[in-house]
């Protein structure tokens, strides 16, 4: 673990040179209400110098359907403040971004600051992978607020106080196989936010166990322990309880509803796409219509980022439950408490 102002927030900028070409410099940040399920916006963008390449995404759940766009282009061929409709700025490092989607083919908009409410927590993940360079990578994961607006099909409305978690992470990342359970874990409150990454191998095993309870107070206190009980239809997270225990003894037990839909991050481009030479100012879109059957099994990925209800207590939060179980026949999901 580290502590704050630590990080270098700013991105690498074009120019920057590595003889890896897996070694990543990425952002990505959510955007949801305090108060309520929708909408759910997330954003994201990468620079990966070793294949001159710079992409990124937003997508947007609402009630019946996704929409996803992806831009992507040389890396040597801009300012760094951006790629295709999507700028951003770091007005000061590990405390506020402005973050801003321009017209595009979605019909989504916005002009956001993201500030920071808690202090971050930040580790070095390393895994070693068999036959495949070794995972490496500064992972930060911090909790905030916005202000500015969406608009949605030329509506236009207030984000003021919605909160937001950013994840930065930076270096080699080659995770391949073997995983079972995957989960990245935000579950926003009035007062603190409970983050963690969870990774499970297909037998159970835990792989990675990272996190810490942030609090408005400016104190992190750091997870030692956590476990679930989740209910899945097919690969699709619906429910569940997960039990976090932290370094001073707190011990928070959290209900989770995640029956809203949405989330797919295959619309963003996860599942192997991202880094992927594409030219110059190239832009995709397209629409995940839920009844049309969209699932994790028929996405690239079934990696899912849901924007989810928790209850802890007589506190009510909202936040991301990213989820992911192995398409595997060699994997089942077995809850860790009862």
């Amino acid at each position: 673990m580290s502590t704050e102002n630590e990080f270098h927030d700013p991105m690498v900028l074009p120019g920057s040179t590595s003889d890896d070409q897996k070694f990543f410099d990425r952002f990505m940040f959510n955007l949801h209400p305090n108060d309520a399920a929708r909408p759910s916006i997330i954003m994201g963008l990468g620079h990966y110098p070793g294949r001159n390449v710079a992409d990124g995404y937003t997508i947007i759940s609402l009630e019946n359907e996704q929409r996803n766009i992806r831009f992507s282009t040389e890396l040597n061929g801009i300012d760094g403040s951006g790629v295709g409709p999507f700028s951003f700025k770091c007005v000061e490092p590990n405390k506020v971004w402005r973050l801003k989607l321009g017209e595009n083919p979605m019909g989504v908009e916005f002009d956001v600051t993201w500030e920071a409410r808690a202090p971050y927590w930040l580790d070095i993940v390393k895994v070693e992978n068999a036959g495949e360079t070794p995972t490496n990578f500064e992972h930060l994961v911090q909790s905030g607020r916005y202000s500015g607006s969406v608009s949605i099909d030329g509506v236009t409305r207030s984000v003021d106080g919605w909160y937001g978690q950013r994840d930065r992470s930076r270096g080699v990342r080659t995770m391949q196989g073997g995983q079972g359970l995957h989960i990245w874990f935000q579950a926003q409150f009035d007062d603190r936010a409970i983050g963690f990454l969870l990774v499970e191998g297909r037998d159970g095993s835990r792989m990675i166990l990272d996190g810490a309870v942030m609090l408005e107070s400016g104190t992190l206190d750091y997870i030692t322990d956590v476990s679930h009980n989740l209910q899945f239809n097919d690969l699709d997270l619906m429910s569940g309880v997960v039990e976090v225990v932290t370094e001073s003894g707190e011990r928070y037990h959290l209900e989770a509803d995640a029956s809203g839909g949405g989330g797919f991050m295959a619309g963003a481009g996860y599942g192997g796409h991202h880094g992927k030479p594409r030219g110059v100012d190239h832009l995709e879109h397209d629409v995940y219509v839920f009844s049309d059957g969209i699932s994790q099994r028929t996405l690239d990925t079934s990696l899912t980022d849901r924007l989810t209800r928790f209850q802890c207590g007589e506190k009510t939060g909202y936040g991301i439950f990213e989820f992911a179980l192995s398409r595997s026949s060699s994997y089942k999901y077995n809850p860790s408490s009862s």
